[in-house]
């Protein structure tokens, strides 16, 4: 995507684990409001060199700050020279009639998806503005290796994560999740939110829908890292045990790994973070 040079408004800069966090406003054309995101400039990039880079998805009601406030994922793309880039997980302020009336839709809980329905097509566009805007801006302001660009993320951004790659393979070259949310088409968080921004229409449910993804044919190049507590209060919504079955029947190269006693938090996300950076690290510099 071809950007020009862009109007960025500084919110906010820390030196943190020896790089730069930073927090900026655009005006975004595809959301067609302004928007914040938060990211991570290792040393490296500091000094011009270009680096990998992860984006990361929060989940329903997170905001851009969320992820690298609360995971830990910091200190670790730090020790591995990556930067981090995180979006908000909605358009803000929209004037959208009924977009602050719950958690599950609307404001922080733009699931990732381009909506096709009205009111909410006209803002609700986060799928493209991950996939597209949001890496362009990046890699045109800061040195950022476009062709080393991994993706991660929690619940809803951990769902929208399994969504990108699916469907982009060729543009995330690594790829993990924190308990997403993997069948959306069949649970209520997922059904409300399709059957608003879609409009009521299941047809365009399957390419919002991991498990549906796979089990029609899309599949990424490189290994799904995903890590599910066993104490997690959502686990029945998750459906993380459809995800294991179509990856398996679509030859999906997946990493399900469970963990007893962990529930749905950052706490969880910063017990096993490390492992993340360290998968992400390796397939971005292989």
């Amino acid at each position: 995507m071809s950007i020009e040079t862009p109007v960025i408004e500084t919110l906010g800069q820390h030196t943190c684990c020896g790089g730069s966090l930073r927090v900026l406003k655009h005006n975004s054309d595809v959301l067609g409001v302004p928007a914040t995101f938060s990211i991570f400039l290792p040393k490296e990039a500091l000094v011009g060199q270009k680096v990998p880079v992860i984006h990361v998805l929060a989940g329903l009601t997170g905001n851009h700050e969320t992820f690298l406030i609360k995971s830990n994922a910091i200190r670790f793309a730090a020790e591995h020279g990556i930067a981090l880039v995180a979006p908000d997980t909605s358009p803000r302020d929209t004037g959208t009639p009924g977009e602050d009336d719950a958690y599950d839709l609307g404001s922080g809980a733009g699931f990732y998806v381009d909506a096709t329905a009205e009111p909410w097509s006209r803002h609700y566009r986060m799928e493209s503005y991950i996939h597209r805007e949001l890496p362009a801006l990046t890699e045109k302001l800061f040195p950022l290796d476009g062709d080393r660009r991994g993706i991660m993320g929690h619940s809803m951004g951990g769902m929208g994560t399994l969504v990108q790659a699916l469907r982009y393979p060729e543009f995330w070259k690594t790829v993990s999740a924190f308990a997403p949310i993997c069948h959306p088409s069949v649970i209520p968080w997922g059904q409300k939110a399709f059957d608003a921004y879609f409009g009521g229409d299941p047809s365009k449910w399957r390419d919002c829908d991991p498990t549906l993804l796979l089990r029609n044919g899309h599949k990424h190049p490189a290994t799904i890292l995903v890590d599910q507590g066993l104490q997690d209060q959502y686990l029945t919504d998750l459906r993380v045990d459809a995800l294991v079955d179509a990856a398996k029947e679509s030859g999906q190269a997946l990493e399900m790994r469970h963990h007893d006693a962990y529930d749905h938090s950052y706490w969880f996300i910063q017990t096993f973070i490390a492992d993340h950076l360290t998968h992400h690290a390796k397939g971005l510099k292989a």
